[in-house]
């Protein structure tokens, strides 16, 4: 059984930085694309930034040149690291997963829990 776990969110002044992670938790298994989503209060979940397992990344144009992504395959973790944070990025952050099958043609789709993250003005 696969499970994501966060950890990394917390409350931070404006300009300030946070770097998140993700585990993929489990064995026998290999993980596709990994991305982060941001979930503002009363807002829907929005990808913010994705990676790819060769390393291809894409960003949501709020957070190009604040944001990094980056994974370490060996240990099925992928990372946000958050600068020059801004109020509007308050919310929640989910890390996503795409898992394949054993045959590979079919891909899960895995949520972590979520982490908080709050940025005072």
């Amino acid at each position: 059984q696969v499970q994501l776990v966060e950890s990394g969110g917390g409350l931070v002044q404006a300009g300030g930085s946070l770097r998140l992670s993700c585990a993929a938790s489990g064995s026998g298994f290999r993980v596709n694309a990994m991305a982060w989503y941001h979930q503002a209060p009363g807002k829907q979940r929005d990808l913010v930034a994705r990676i790819t397992s060769g390393g291809t990344t894409n960003y949501v144009d709020s957070v190009k040149g604040r944001f990094t992504i980056s994974r370490d395959n060996a240990k099925n973790t992928v990372y946000l690291q958050m600068n020059s944070l801004k109020p509007e990025d308050t919310g929640v952050y989910y890390c996503h997963a795409k898992i394949p099958d054993t045959t590979g043609l079919y891909e899960y789709n895995y949520w972590g829990q979520g982490t908080q993250v709050t940025v005072s003005s």
